[in-house]
Order: C-alpha cells, then sequence, then structure tokens
C-alpha cells in the first residue's frame, strides 16, 4: 500500500508539473501617435508549459469562444449581437508562440482576410543591472534592451521559474514582471497567475501562411495603401492564399446587392482610419 502511495503522489506531482501556467498582464497602449491621450488598456494571457508558450489577447479567446458556441448552437456568426462583440475589441490582434525546445519565436497576425506567421530573426541583447526592488510580492531585477525602434526596461524575478515574458520578451534568467518602453507608449505589467488544464484553441481563420519578417512588413504596406486590391489578390505571395472576394456583406458572394464600388470605397476609409488609430505601432522598425 505505501508503494502504491508513493506511485500515486509520483503521477500527481507528474501532472501537476505538467499543467499549463497562465499570467495574466495588463497592456497599457498609445497606439495612436497624434493623440497620446487616447490610451487603450487591457489584459493579455502568457500561457506557458514546458514545451512552449503563447501570448495573446484575453478579448481574442472570448470572442472566439462566444463564436464557437453560436456555430455549436446552429445560429452562426449571425446570431451574435454586434454590441456583444464590440465590447470584446482588442488591439492586440497578434499571438506570440516561443518554442521552448528550438528557442524560435513566431509571431502570427492577419492581414485583411488571411493569417500569416513569421519567426522573428532579431536577438534580444539585454544588460542586466544590479539594481533591484520589489514589485507586489515579487522581489525584481533590472534588465534593459534596445529592440524593434524601442528602449525597453523590464524587471525580472527568480522568485517563479520561468525564464520568459510578454509579447516577444524572454531571455532573462526569471519571468519578467514589468516591462516598458522610455516613451511610456507601451508597457505590460504581471497582474496574477494560476494554473489551466491545456492551452485553449486559437481560431486562426486558416491556416498561416508561412513568411520572412521583412515579407510581413511589405505585405502589411501593401495591404494599407490599396485594401481593395490586396484582398482581390491571392494574398500577394505568388498564389500562396486562396483568392478572396471584396465585401463582407450579405449574400453567397459576400457583397449582396452591394455597389462594388462603394463597397470598395468604404473599405479603404475604414482601412485609412485603423492605420491612424495605430500610427504608433509597437515595433518602430
Amino acid at each position: 500500500m505505501k508503494k502504491l502511495g508513493i506511485i500515486a503522489l509520483a503521477f500527481f506531482i507528474q501532472h501537476v508539473s505538467a499543467q499549463t501556467n497562465r499570467f495574466v498582464y495588463q497592456v497599457t497602449m498609445k497606439p495612436d501617435a497624434e493623440n497620446k491621450a487616447d490610451i487603450k488598456t487591457e489584459n493579455a494571457y502568457l500561457d506557458i508549459s514546458p514545451e512552449k508558450s503563447v501570448f495573446y489577447s484575453e478579448n481574442r479567446i472570448k470572442r472566439d469562444s462566444i463564436m464557437q458556441k453560436a456555430f455549436q448552437g446552429g445560429g452562426g456568426r449571425g446570431s451574435v449581437s454586434r454590441d456583444q462583440m464590440e465590447n470584446l475589441r482588442t488591439n492586440i490582434s497578434y499571438s506570440v508562440e516561443k518554442d521552448k525546445t528550438n528557442q524560435k519565436t513566431y509571431l502570427k497576425d492577419r492581414i485583411g482576410r488571411d493569417s500569416y506567421s513569421y519567426e522573428e530573426d532579431r536577438p534580444l541583447n539585454w544588460k542586466i543591472s544590479s539594481e533591484t526592488t520589489k514589485i507586489g510580492e515579487y522581489k525584481v531585477q533590472k534588465a534593459e534592451t534596445d529592440f524593434a525602434g524601442r528602449k525597453w526596461t523590464a524587471w525580472f524575478t527568480t522568485d517563479l521559474p520561468y525564464q520568459d515574458g510578454p509579447y516577444k520578451f524572454g531571455g532573462l534568467p526569471g519571468l519578467i514582471v514589468k516591462v516598458e518602453d522610455d516613451k511610456g507608449d507601451y508597457s505590460f505589467d504581471l497582474m496574477k497567475n494560476f494554473k489551466i488544464a491545456e492551452f485553449p484553441v486559437l481560431n486562426q481563420f486558416g491556416t498561416p501562411i508561412k513568411v520572412k519578417r521583412t515579407d510581413f512588413i511589405k505585405q502589411q504596406q501593401k495591404f494599407k495603401s490599396d485594401p481593395a486590391a490586396f484582398i482581390s489578390q491571392s494574398g500577394g505571395q505568388g498564389g500562396l492564399a486562396t483568392t478572396m472576394r471584396v465585401g463582407g456583406g450579405r449574400g453567397p458572394g459576400g457583397g449582396g446587392n452591394q455597389n462594388p464600388a462603394d463597397m470598395k470605397k468604404r473599405m479603404e476609409e475604414r482601412v485609412k482610419e485603423e492605420a491612424k488609430k495605430n500610427s504608433n505601432p509597437i515595433e518602430l522598425q
């Protein structure tokens, strides 16, 4: 009986250690370069397992859950209230996955109607300071880095057995509790953490198109300059994506009886407005 008890305890410990740990960060952003008073705040999750970690918006997984329940119930997209989805809008459209085994970092995001994925090709070179302080219940140490056109200051703790952080940040000898840029445009602050049974499945809207980071940036620029042409083409990557129709309205063609010229104009206006609201991105280079 004693031997069986030891075996059961071992299995229990193994199960607990294999669980995924969720760290909830409050993300504060000033995405509009011309209106720094417009501050956006939302929560994001950093889910960590021994094999990988994934960083993504809390609102995104809530929206995915609502849509999934609607489709499972047979109601489809039309059964979801517009107000319900509007309340879950997010400024964090991307997700970041870190492969612990291969030490690779991948970003996934949408451009138009296509989903893209690229491997981050710029290393994070941290300068670790001897300066320490306390944030909440954690003793933290200071580190600094230049990344993607911004100077970042991070505070990491060795009180937790993880070497990770929000967004693409990681590579420090501890978990990042806080990281912010020197202009105060973006900050990530750890709020709480708990265990979850497994990673949630994020809706990718089709298989992501794998590209180089530089090509992803080019695709973004193409979409902003001419969104209608971008969507009507085959993804802009030599036919890697399926040809999409401009639209999104009712009817099998996606545009119903709407005038294509009017639809194109509205799309361009919407994209320009979104670009203006996101003229101060987290990555400047």
